[in-house]
């Protein structure tokens, strides 16, 4: 329900994939008639100008597919819960427990299994296909699928996009007028520049003095107002995106204003619950906004809903303009793909996961050589490139002891290691079924 109903909206919506069949493809057969209804809906008031197909057979799904599109999880809320509260409970100071600290090495087992079974189907139903993957922990799942598949493949997100949105809404500038370059690691990256594409204007410096002012010290009465906005459905995913005090500390600290905010970076960092003091926690309001947009996919695709979600158009997601490239050989600017370094980040290690800019082509994905990271943004980075590391290693290998390394080293860890065991031995014991080992 994230991502499924966006990509039927995107290849519906994109030129040069007209004509296209889509197959739909779960292993859920409740789930797939959900998907299924409202594609076909959707695609027949706009024309039907791709074909829909849907099997939960994945020989039958799989063959002959020129591009795969991955997005999956397994007992997505109640093992987000357990990876947020279980570390808190033992001393964690993580924010958000889903890419990044104690929580994440869980989620990442468990990401990193589904993924590479999903993988072992397309090595055998459609070798030559290219994956675009879109399952988190991204950089995690991305590395293990590089590292233990030989299958052409990007991995995206919609980061890059979320933050240029935010710019454009806090200087007034169209969305469409602002042209951007970021790099980094995945829900940790930094615009290096930001320009207004109609006049080349310089944005940074103009962002520097707006978040001088006082609302960017996050004061208690615009806390207190957000406090109580996180209660109101739908309205807690803006507060999610604004209220945004560790953002605002990295921009004024370093100079760089980063593209994802609080719950994403607060990930990565271990001083993000100081600096931020409270913050909403994503996985208690995230559940009900994606069971309302399920309701509503579920009422639209049986007809019994008016609202013209036929009419959303394209999202700001980049797979599709990949796609359409690759298939018509026309060159486009992609902002933000997954791959591994080979220089094109220089001062992070090769074969890590970076995101960077690209073009796509015939040829497929070309990611572009970006300067050096800042120092000592870059040594953050590191560390969870030594971690990621070991997780994937842990997930390929199925030695659990690489997994509670990158646990007792996480900087979101509590820093003695009994408390570190204590998170490990009760998570293995309630997520056996679903971890590699």
């Amino acid at each position: 329900m994230s991502f499924g109903p966006v990509m039927v909206l995107d290849a519906i919506n994109t030129r040069r994939t007209r004509g296209a069949t889509m197959m739909l493809h779960d292993i859920s057969p409740e789930r797939l008639e959900v998907a299924v209804r409202f594609a076909n809906r959707t695609n027949e008031r706009n024309g039907s100008p791709i074909r829909i197909e849907a099997s939960l057979d994945p020989a039958e799904a799989m063959s002959g597919a020129d591009f795969c599109l991955t997005s999956a999880e397994v007992g997505r809320w109640p093992h987000w819960i357990e990876d947020y509260e279980i570390p808190s409970r033992h001393g964690s100071t993580q924010i958000t427990g889903e890419n990044g600290g104690p929580g994440a090495v869980f989620h990442s087992l468990r990401s990193i299994k589904t993924m590479l079974g999903i993988c072992d189907d397309i090595e055998r139903y459609c070798p030559e296909t290219f994956l675009i993957n879109l399952t988190n922990p991204l950089s995690r799942v991305t590395l293990a699928i590089n590292t233990a598949t030989s299958i052409r493949n990007v991995s995206m997100c919609h980061e890059f996009a979320g933050g240029v949105a935010r710019i454009a809404g806090l200087l007034r500038i169209p969305k469409s007028k602002i042209t951007a370059k970021a790099s980094g690691i995945n829900h940790f990256t930094f615009f290096t520049d930001i320009r207004r594409s109609d006049t080349g204007e310089d944005l940074y410096p103009r962002l520097r003095r707006l978040w001088k002012r006082r609302y960017f010290d996050y004061p208690p009465p615009v806390t207190a107002a957000a406090k109580q906005l996180v209660k109101v459905p739908w309205v807690q995913i803006a507060v999610e995106q604004m209220h945004t005090p560790l953002v605002a500390h990295m921009f004024r600290e370093y100079g760089l204003l980063p593209c994802s905010v609080d719950s994403h970076i607060g990930e990565y960092v271990p001083f993000a619950k100081e600096v931020a003091g409270w913050h909403p926690v994503p996985v208690y309001f995230h559940e009900g906004v994606g069971s309302r947009v399920e309701k509503l996919v579920t009422r639209y695709g049986n007809g019994d809903s008016h609202v013209p979600m036929h009419r959303a158009g394209r999202s700001a997601e980049e797979v599709f303009p990949i796609i359409g490239a690759m298939w018509t050989g026309k060159e486009r600017a992609i902002n933000a793909v997954n791959v591994p370094n080979q220089g094109y980040v220089p001062n992070l290690p090769d074969g890590a996961i970076v995101e960077v800019p690209a073009t796509a082509n015939a040829k497929g994905v070309t990611p572009t050589v970006m300067p050096p990271i800042l120092e000592p943004l870059a040594e953050f980075m590191r560390t969870q490139i030594e971690l990621q590391d070991l997780v994937v290693r842990a997930a390929i290998t199925g030695d659990p002891a690489l997994a509670f390394e990158a646990l007792r080293r996480d900087p979101l860890s509590p820093p003695d290691e009994a408390s570190c065991r204590a998170i490990f031995d009760e998570m293995m014991g309630l997520q056996a079924t679903a971890l590699p080992f």
